[in-house]
């Protein structure tokens, strides 16, 4: 593999550590897909359900949970390039509802002891989830966070049964916990950023992601649910049940929350994607904007995008993976590595991770790119197994 510049041999690792995981239970199946300098390598093992010992296929289609947020965010930067949004202009003209904001005075506290925000939320704060609200990455606990559960709904499987319009009118219910621009708050800016996105364009969300983005790149299995004809693609996605500690089926194709359409088409969490398609996106976004003849965006918005874009005021204090951020930062839609502190943390790297255990990163420097496909749910937060060393296993086959 003289062009990669990766080593066949080495790679076997990545091969083994997945037929483990398989075999000792841990996820059903698993595609590891490292792209170097333009060479390929997939690899598939596992089934795609481990009840009907259906054999795990590269076209396998799969839940990408947050791998959903940084396609949201290509696509506002879209409308950002073609003038129809800015990225420091209040949101309020196209998303009244969150007009005249009132804050709370103490993110735990009663969600009626506000005082008024001190600024319009941006466009760039939804990008850079700087608004002054997200979801917890746990049981909600504080007003806030239950309030937010129960108006706008928190399950990734169920969504909202509200549409769009709808869940706005919940959002304009509820106070910020903090003012914005104080910290980084996960997840909820990209829903936010769909709605805007359908506004701003005058056509639906995922029309518009369509049009603008899945087309260009020949991303045809790429969508907000799974239509009939390709059902049996769908792999089954698993969990440990929280009521028995055991191993149990939690979403199946046939009974599938994504295998017809909802109300709302969620930015932060709603896309269902292949290994390839989501490659074609990943180039795209390595080439600086471009795809073969395809661009999608500038190679100088591109940068902007993976630039960290968070002071280390608005990191302190945002909780997330224990360590998150002694070596990341964030940019729009995306996360970055900005310190080498392990054998894959390549500065300049960015990309992100899925609830269901999907991951893809792309490197500039090594001109690299990995994408990791499982369907097993993960919350709260945490890498453990192959979605812990896949990285390490991809990077360590470099040999040049």
């Amino acid at each position: 593999m003289a062009k990669s510049g990766l080593s066949s041999a080495r790679l076997k690792r990545l091969h083994d550590a997945a037929r483990r995981a398989v075999d000792k239970g841990e996820v059903a199946g698993a595609i590891t897909l490292v792209q170097r300098r333009g060479e390929t390598v997939v690899d598939v093992v596992g089934q795609m359900d481990r009840d009907a010992r259906t054999r795990l296929e590269r076209r396998s289609i799969f839940r990408i949970a947050s791998m959903s947020k940084p396609i949201t965010a290509a696509a506002a930067m879209i409308l950002v390039e073609e003038g129809r949004l800015s990225l420091d202009e209040p949101v309020d003209r196209l998303l009244p509802e969150l007009a005249g904001r009132r804050v709370l005075k103490d993110p735990s506290g009663a969600l009626e002891d506000t005082v008024p925000a001190l600024r319009p939320i941006t466009l760039r704060d939804l990008l850079t989830f700087r608004l002054g609200l997200g979801i917890p990455l746990g049981p909600p606990e504080t007003p806030i966070q239950k309030a937010m559960a129960e108006r706008l709904g928190g399950d990734p499987k169920t969504s909202t049964p509200l549409d769009p319009d709808a869940w706005m009118k919940q959002i304009g219910t509820l106070p910020l916990a903090r003012q914005p621009g104080e910290r980084w708050d996960y997840h909820t800016g990209s829903d936010l950023l769909g709605v805007l996105i359908a506004r701003a364009s005058d056509m639906g969300f995922e029309a518009f992601l369509k049009q603008r983005i899945f087309e260009p790149l020949g991303m045809k299995d790429t969508g907000f649910h799974v239509p009939k004809p390709k059902l049996k693609r769908l792999a089954t996605c698993y969990w440990t049940d929280p009521k028995t500690g055991k191993p149990a089926v939690y979403d199946a194709p046939a009974s599938s929350a994504w295998a017809s359409p909802r109300p709302f088409a969620s930015g932060g969490g709603g896309l269902v994607s292949t290994a390839d398609d989501y490659l074609a996106f990943a180039e795209m976004m390595l080439n600086g904007g471009r795809r073969g003849k395809e661009r999608i965006l500038s190679r100088l918005t591109v940068e902007a995008m993976t630039t960290d874009q968070l002071t280390e005021e608005q990191k302190t204090g945002s909780p997330f993976m224990p360590g998150f951020w002694d070596n990341r930062g964030w940019g729009f839609g995306v996360s970055m590595i900005t310190r080498r502190t392990d054998i894959s943390a390549s500065p300049g790297r960015f990309g992100w991770n899925g609830l269901y255990s999907t991951q893809w990163t792309s490197d500039p420097r090594e001109e690299m790119i990995c994408i990791l496909m499982t369907q097993q749910h993960a919350l709260p937060p945490s890498l453990n197994g192959l979605r812990a060393d896949f990285l390490t296993l991809a990077y360590q086959a470099i040999d040049d």
